[in-house]
């Protein structure tokens, strides 16, 4: 049925959430009733953090990335939905709004679709089709795809008019075909079906601009490749190579083919429509679902990248502690020397000095000194330029003074944003700003997440492309990954700086410094209630954030387990029944249950904190690599089993440190004797391999290593 489009019909117009909901829960493979509670809860200003780990019956126990994606499908379907109103408002207002175009947005599945729609109405040059319809030709448009010719040209007469300049028949089927050759461009199943046949027939080709053997692109030149096989890597690779004017794009396609399957969902009874089918797509839809299609695979193509960096930045963070642990941390440097940092136990600067790598007994004698003088356990080293020397240095001196330490070597991306940061200008006042980075390395070791929290995640190096990537996605994915990280780790609340405590659940930055200011006022927080007392605390951020902080000074158990204060009086009552040694029957655990209106899942929660101490998560995964010896670019030989860590995972495979300068790469192709898709089914960052070596490039000092038996 044809709407009538009143005022009041625009009026009325609103996002349906019932049916966004149900998007959800098609797209998401989960109950829609799940939907349902889920963006009730965010309604209510829960975060995901809360929502997964202390509303689990609500959501009918979906996890924290399928409670993350809900977020992101609710905020892509509200924004898309908005805008398809907001366009359909405009066309209302400018006169344009039919209702074959009406029913073309709401079929609309991305906001691309959408913008290619509008497009055409968002110039203030009128189209082609625009003027023939002002000419009154619409009618003449509509009986292009249903009179054959003879009956058509009868029809045609009717519409001439000199003073419009359409003064044979001719032009008047000329101009209404302009109308037509539009419908079939906006028609939304016109574009769906040609623009899945380019996508999953049609290929992508790349020729190159500049001389090859110099270009950085010379792989892509003269590449042909099927759409739908290309990789994540390589959009973003020919993307920035036609950026960078390296490369020039196009996909190819076959006309005739395109034309063919148009014209197969029409009846045709008129060359007239053959003709407006076929302008159509070579002036308006061709062109519209080429722009559309490049701008989906690289939309896909940067959300692939912007969850390999996620996955590695949540990998890096749950790099083990080496707690309770004194280090010598290292800023190797060249020219001016390499900057060393004392560190105690507990992260407390205490000394520094300055070594050069020009080995001699005075410099291993006062390195030893030192580590003698404050009783060091370990040599932190960064991984920067120099550090192969100091490494070299540091062995020497470990075999040449006789010490009982080892050392092992820490990335330091990032190390220099800190130090030049005010957060470290607050830290240390008083210190240069290249102390200030031998610290941040050594406190890297001491608690990775506690320190690389103080950096913003696009400076830690573990993505590809990043700078090429959306950075409004990009920022947000890792803040959210630094989040559920330290959410899921939880915090001291009476040791946690305030970059730690900003990414607690219902915490912000004002909030967190206000914990540390009322920490140095009050002295020891002994209890979760007393955090109600901190301004700006309120009892909505209280309840959010109370189960991931934890006091190991207070005198009630649960303040320092995943146990929520809500649930208190239910953890005394079962402490109380354990205690006795008394069997927790069937009938014990309903009366609880209906005593406190909970389930048997939060039961066993409570009753498993109770059982075991609280562990730290990332004690499962590998622990840094400790040295006393020392190699370099110059001793590997092909052959030769070497061990390293990985510190990067992308699609093609894996960035391993060796211990030197340069970077080893582990191919995808040599993960393992099967076929590996994808990379991190079988290693992540922070994993400690050992390698073979395969291949050494002397010339550009590249080396490549195996996983393989063989």
């Amino acid at each position: 049925m044809k709407i009538e489009f009143t005022e009041k019909f625009i009026e009325d117009l609103k996002i349906d959430q019932h049916l966004i909901l149900e998007k959800i829960s098609n797209e998401l493979n989960i109950k829609y009733s799940q939907a349902k509670a889920t963006v009730e809860l965010f309604e209510e200003g829960n975060t995901i953090p809360f929502i997964s780990r202390y509303r689990k019956e609500k959501i009918d126990y979906l996890d924290e990335i399928q409670v993350r994606n809900i977020d992101i499908k609710l905020n892509t379907f509200k924004n898309l939905e908005t805008r398809k109103i907001e366009i359909i408002k405009s066309l209302f207002s400018q006169k344009f709004l039919t209702d074959n175009l009406y029913q073309n947005i709401l079929k609309c599945s991305t906001m691309t679709e959408v913008e290619e729609i509008y497009a055409p109405y968002k110039k203030k040059k009128k189209t082609r089709a625009m003027i023939a319809i002002e000419n009154g030709l619409e009618a003449l448009g509509n009986a292009i795809f249903i009179l054959d010719e003879k009956m058509l040209k009868i029809k045609a007469k009717e519409f001439i008019n000199p003073e419009k300049n359409l003064n044979t028949i001719e032009e008047v089927l000329t101009q209404a075909m302009d109308i037509v050759a539009e419908t079939i461009a906006l028609d939304i199943d016109n574009r769906s079906l040609l623009k899945d046949y380019i996508f999953n027939n049609e290929k992508i080709v790349s020729e190159g601009l500049k001389q090859e053997d110099k270009s950085t692109y010379k792989i892509y030149y003269g590449y042909r490749e099927i759409i739908k096989h290309l990789k994540a890597h390589q959009i973003l690779a020919l993307n920035r190579g036609e950026k960078e004017g390296e490369l020039k794009i196009k996909i190819d396609y076959d006309n005739q083919i395109l034309s063919n399957k148009i014209q197969a969902r029409y009846v045709i009874k008129n060359n007239y429509l053959v003709l407006a089918i076929e302008d159509g797509l070579e002036r308006l839809l061709i062109p519209s679902i080429l722009r559309e299609i490049k701008t989906e695979i690289t939309e896909k193509a940067e959300k692939h990248s912007i969850n390999i960096f996620s996955e590695n930045l949540k990998n890096l963070l749950m790099q083990p502690a080496i707690k309770k642990t004194k280090v010598l941390s290292i800023d190797p440097g060249i020219r001016t020397g390499s900057k060393c940092a004392v560190i105690d136990e507990n992260g407390k600067y205490l000394d520094s000095f300055v070594i050069y790598q020009n080995s001699n007994d005075k410099i291993e004698t006062d390195i030893a000194n030192y580590i003698k003088k404050y009783s060091l356990e370990l040599i932190a080293i960064g991984n920067g330029t120099g550090s192969t020397e100091v490494q070299e240095l540091i062995s020497k001196t470990i075999k040449n003074k006789g010490l009982n330490i080892q050392y092992t070597i820490v990335p330091e991306d990032g190390a220099s944003v800190y130090s030049a940061s005010e957060l470290a200008s607050e830290e240390f006042p008083n210190l240069d700003l290249t102390i200030r980075g031998a610290i941040s390395i050594g406190r890297r070791i001491q608690d990775p997440l506690a320190e690389l929290v103080k950096i913003d995640p696009k400076s830690i190096g573990v993505g590809l492309y990043q700078h090429d990537l959306n950075q409004k996605e990009l920022t947000d994915s890792l803040d959210y990954t630094v989040s559920s990280v330290v959410n899921k780790i939880g915090v001291n609340l009476n040791t946690a700086s305030a970059s730690l405590l900003k990414n607690i659940s219902g915490i912000n930055s004002t909030v967190a410094k206000n914990i540390v200011k009322y920490r140095e006022e009050n002295g020891t927080i002994t209890t979760r209630n007393e955090l109600k007392k901190v301004k700006g605390l309120g009892a909505k951020a209280f309840e959010q954030a109370s189960g991931f902080i934890m006091i190991p000074e207070s005198s009630n158990p649960f303040d320092n387990s995943w146990v929520h204060p809500e649930n208190y009086k239910l953890g005394k009552d079962l402490l109380e029944i354990t205690k006795e040694n008394a069997n927790l029957t069937k009938e014990k655990i309903d009366l609880l249950k209906n005593k406190h209106g909970v389930t048997d899942e939060t039961i066993n929660d409570i009753l498993e904190n109770l059982k075991r101490k609280r562990q730290d998560p990332r004690d499962d995964f590998s622990k840094p690599i400790m040295k006393k010896g020392f190699i370099n670019f110059e001793n590997l030989k092909t052959g030769m089993m070497v061990e390293g860590k990985v510190k990067n995972v992308v699609d093609f495979g894996a960035f391993i440190d060796i211990g030197i300068k340069e970077t080893a790469l582990l191919h995808v192709s040599e993960m393992s004797d099967k076929f590996i898709k994808n990379p991190m089914e079988v290693v992540k960052v922070g994993d400690t391999l050992n390698l073979k070596i395969i291949s050494i490039d002397e010339v550009r000092k590249r080396i490549s290593v195996s996983l393989k038996n063989s």
